[in-house]
């Protein structure tokens, strides 16, 4: 694998990073170091979106042919890499990530034309409807009923985890319209308008004081048969298809290293204990080398499956290797942050949001305010998306062929 740049793919990293200096909003950056969240609050992620989507940036992987860039596999990493190197906002991944690579695949040109302007416009804002109480990593196992009724599904049942379902007006979801056979071939999937009578959202607060992700209820909500995505029953394999995207639809390396390295720059300003600073610790020298070698292999591992998808391949069970390692190097790394500033590290403050004029006034920095908040969602990591049990095991049964 030839991982030195060309001429080419060198003149659009310097555009990309021109950009960036010339046209991040400082108060977007702030924001984007004050949020604890994996998923940066609505007025954050939305002022990043429509920066990018007036360059007409923001379908970065999108084809063109639906609106997107049409960029190649090592322009859509150059990109990512240099928005974690500025200190941008994470994007608004439910729907530019998630579901708009399934309606471009798989919807009815009527779902193409109606919902990618709105998600790049920000007009629609999505949420997951996937897991359930009782079927989390047993997916397949989900209960949510939709029976159709003439030109219409009448959905009944519930979602749990749903990430910003309080804000969103739009659920793609995961729904039972058969029973015959195996479980995972009565399995559909529905796009659905969340600003009608018979859904309820109910909050969750997470361990860190978060409002991130919430319960969803449908009693007898009706959705037109139109918004039915694919087939009758083929959602289980669109599920297949959108989690592959989860997993591995972005490179993780560069923002763990972005992280990891502004650490080690705020450790030349913390003492040691003992008259030095924590930078010239040798315990601490250890710990942060092991960390920055785990992230630059994944960073090789992202790497080599671009080269994959760059040849035409798709990405397939590899990406649940790189879930996995980026999901515990995703808290490892929060845990050194927490470790880093000490008592100062371990402030709680459950007020939200953490940027802005009304923030609560840091012990010390915004970084050191926001480190136990963001270790503590951090633990979701190996949950969402898939357990690191459940990638444990597609690895065995598909990588090792165990």
């Amino acid at each position: 694998m030839n991982i030195d740049l060309s001429p080419e793919d060198t003149a659009f990293r310097d555009e990309v990073r021109a950009f960036l200096k010339d046209n991040l909003p400082a108060q977007v950056k702030r924001g984007a170091v004050s949020s604890p969240t994996v998923f940066v609050e609505p007025e954050i992620g939305q002022h990043w979106n429509d920066v990018l989507n007036a360059k007409g940036w923001l379908g970065y992987q999108w084809p063109q042919v639906v609106g997107g860039t049409g960029w190649s596999p090592v322009q859509r990493y150059l990109f990512e890499k240099e928005c974690a190197l500025a200190g941008a906002p994470n994007l608004t991944v439910l729907g530019l990530k998630l579901v708009a690579p399934v309606i471009y695949t798989f919807g009815t040109e009527r779902q193409k034309a109606l919902y990618l302007p709105r998600i790049l416009s920000g007009e629609d804002y999505w949420c997951q409807g996937f897991s359930e109480p009782g079927s989390g990593s047993d997916l397949a196992s989900l209960k949510t009923r939709a029976v159709r009724d003439g030109d219409r599904y009448i959905v009944n049942g519930s979602k749990i985890w749903t990430t910003h379902a309080h804000w969103a007006n739009k659920i793609f979801c995961l729904v039972r319209t058969g029973t015959e056979g195996p479980k995972q071939a009565g399995i559909s999937f529905l796009l659905v308008d969340m600003d009608q009578p018979g859904i309820t959202v109910r909050p969750i607060l997470t361990l860190a004081g978060d409002h991130e992700v919430n319960e969803v209820f449908f009693e007898d909500v009706s959705v037109p048969a139109e918004d039915l995505v694919g087939e009758e029953g083929q959602g289980w394999a669109i599920a297949k298809f959108l989690l592959e995207n989860e997993r591995g639809g972005s490179c993780h390396a560069p923002k763990l290293l972005y992280d990891l390295d502004q650490i080690v720059s705020a450790a030349l300003d913390q003492p040691d204990g003992r008259g030095g600073i924590l930078a010239d610790d040798r315990d601490w020298k250890r710990r942060t080398a092991r960390l920055r070698l785990r992230a630059q292999a994944l960073e090789m591992i992202e790497l080599k499956i671009l080269s994959e998808v760059a040849k035409g391949r798709k990405p397939g069970p590899q990406t649940s290797v790189t879930k996995m390692l980026a999901s515990n190097l995703r808290q490892d790394i929060d845990l050194l942050a927490v470790d880093l500033y000490g008592p100062a590290g371990l402030e709680l403050d459950t007020a939200r949001p953490l940027y802005g004029d009304n923030a609560p006034k840091p012990l010390e920095t915004p970084e050191s305010q926001v480190a136990s908040a963001r270790y503590l969602n951090s633990r979701a990591w190996t949950i969402f998306g898939g357990t690191n049990e459940v990638q444990a095991t597609i690895i065995a049964k598909t990588v090792l062929n165990l």
